[in-house]
């Protein structure tokens, strides 16, 4: 047992005094650089309008719209997450990724009851954009109830 106490930091310290670096090819060296320098490529978004305008509404009313999201950009766009500023706002994002050159919609609802006055409510995705974050704005004017 002592003798292969022994013998085993040897065999290890020979196999691991060669540098993993002198086993791969400068060539191949050279064509994994430049692979890892080429940006691995994010998808690119457009919106047929970036903030909707409901015009003027009556408080509880319950209005939607929806936003046309095109893929411009040459990988599979990948809406991860979307989140509306509060709880009034709710977007509905398509959950299949978006091919490149062509468009899906996303839904949005608000819900102006107990929100009297001017709004603007804001509609946060995750995307696999360069960015990573796409705002898209809503806004309406809400006559409040009468009392």
């Amino acid at each position: 047992m002592k003798r292969l106490v022994f013998i085993l930091p040897f065999l290890f310290g020979i196999s691991c005094s060669e540098k993993p670096s002198n086993k791969i090819s400068e060539e191949e060296s050279k064509r994994v650089q430049e692979k890892l320098a080429q940006p691995a490529g994010f998808s690119k978004i457009e919106f047929n309008e970036t903030t909707h305008d409901f015009g003027t509404i009556n408080e509880g009313d319950r209005v939607s719209t929806e936003f046309e999201i095109k893929n411009v950009g040459k990988v599979d766009l990948l809406i991860l997450d979307a989140k509306g500023s509060c709880g009034c706002t709710v977007p509905i994002p398509p959950k299949e990724p978006i091919v490149p050159g062509k468009s899906s919609k996303m839904k949005v609802d608000f819900n102006s009851d107990g929100k009297p006055g001017m709004q603007e409510k804001s509609i946060t995705l995750i995307a696999n954009t360069e960015t990573g974050v796409e705002t898209l704005k809503i806004k309406a004017n809400v006559i409040a109830k009468q009392k």
